[in-house]
């Protein structure tokens, strides 16, 4: 049984009279994840890695215990989980990492479905090393071409970088068979894959898929902001060098020439962010304890609930329809998708309007912006039914 109401009680911000769709950007946080980051600062506050203190000792401990956890949640080794500030910095930290194996006349493959996040760092590394950028496009249904896919893969493809699910689309792509398609072409292409909107949508195994790398950020997943995973496979995160540079991940100098620690230490430079850590922990004990394949289960019933009212709205445009996730976007002909935004806020009802941080794929359906809403675990059928009652009244009053 999927005990709805027990759920939502344990989000404080579902108290505030707002109807909250806009968990593709960020989830609100369960009361043991609150609770956690208050008892950290209260209770257990020390500096980190540096101090023999008990309470130092412990959080060092509580660190490498949640590594563990979190290793076993995707199905990784321990070692090849390393802490970020999110997934923004996991793509920078890859890809500047990568430099050096870069080579003249190298190609790097993306696709038009991708966030900004997972295009900037590539377009920059491929500036510095003049070399090729090939795009993978959609076909009409939204789903990564394997066609295309073929088309740009061949024995200079270094890196290939795409999005698990697309957080416009919301479509499921087909990982498992895109990651096997790239490697029959170049078994040596390194694959990266954003999860930043699959993680608490679906069951992630990274052994099974066989992807290199593997990221997503903590505030997507019920956790704190400031806090990401990524995921490597150990042969390549102890061959990368670190990108980001600081304390705590020298062992000592060798004639002059740092020696670094072994990874994924060696890329967890300065002061981490170890409430972030604990919170993230606790968001995955709350998931589990739920049970994801309840999660899945409810929030597919509730996506295809609103897509089939959302169906009955004349001049709708869905877009995707194909695998989904609980991420919608949609818009109304005639009708600027930042005024549903502003006129469904002024209803308390949160949403996202604009180009979503990807602005390519915008251009691929010439349009400037969408509404998207996108569900969580919490959100329930009534939710659902307001924001199409809203919506719809804001239809026939916006053509008046």
């Amino acid at each position: 049984m999927y005990d709805i109401n027990k759920i939502r009680s344990k989000f404080p911000m579902l108290n505030n009279n707002n109807i909250y769709l806009d968990n593709a950007s960020s989830t609100y946080k369960p009361i043991s994840v609150i609770n956690e980051i208050i008892n950290f600062y209260k209770n257990k506050y020390s500096s980190y890695n540096r101090n023999i203190d008990l309470i130092s000792i412990n959080n060092k401990k509580n660190v490498e215990y949640t590594r563990e956890y979190i290793s076993k949640f995707i199905n990784s080794n321990y070692d090849e989980i390393v802490f970020t500030t999110g997934s923004t910095e996991s793509i920078n930290l890859i890809a500047n990492s990568l430099l050096e194996f870069l080579d003249y006349n190298d190609n790097i493959l993306i696709s038009i479905i991708e966030h900004h996040s997972n295009i900037l760092p590539w377009y920059k590394i491929s500036e510095i090393k003049k070399i090729k950028i090939n795009i993978i496009q959609i076909y009409n249904n939204g789903i990564l071409n394997l066609n295309s896919i073929k088309k740009f893969i061949n024995k200079k493809t270094k890196i290939v970088s795409i999005s698990h699910v697309s957080n416009v689309l919301g479509i499921q792509n087909p990982i498992t068979k895109i990651i096997k398609l790239i490697k029959s072409i170049n078994e040596n292409t390194i694959i990266l894959i954003d999860g930043s909107q699959s993680i608490s949508h679906i069951n992630i195994d990274v052994k099974k898929l066989n992807c290199d790398f593997y990221i997503f950020s903590g505030h997507k997943i019920y956790s704190s902001y400031g806090i990401g995973i990524l995921y490597g496979k150990s042969k390549l995160l102890k061959k990368i060098s670190p990108y980001k540079l600081g304390g705590s991940i020298i062992k000592y100098f060798k004639k002059n020439k740092p020696i670094y620690l072994n990874s994924p230490w060696k890329f967890e430079s300065g002061s981490i962010d170890i409430s972030g850590i604990f919170s993230i922990r606790k968001s995955i004990e709350f998931i589990k304890k739920i049970n994801l394949d309840k999660i899945i289960l409810w929030e597919r019933n509730i996506t295809n609930y609103a897509i089939n009212l959302l169906n009955k709205i004349p001049n709708i445009i869905i877009y995707g329809n194909i695998n989904k996730t609980p991420i919608i976007s949609f818009n109304i002909k005639n009708i600027n998708c930042y005024d549903i935004n502003f006129l469904l806020n002024k209803n308390n009802i949160i949403i996202r309007s604009g180009n979503q941080c990807s602005i390519p794929l915008m251009n691929r359906y010439n349009i400037s912006g969408v509404c998207r809403i996108s569900f969580a675990l919490y959100t329930n059928y009534e939710d659902i039914n307001t924001f199409i009652k809203k919506l719809k009244l804001i239809i026939s009053t916006y053509k008046k």
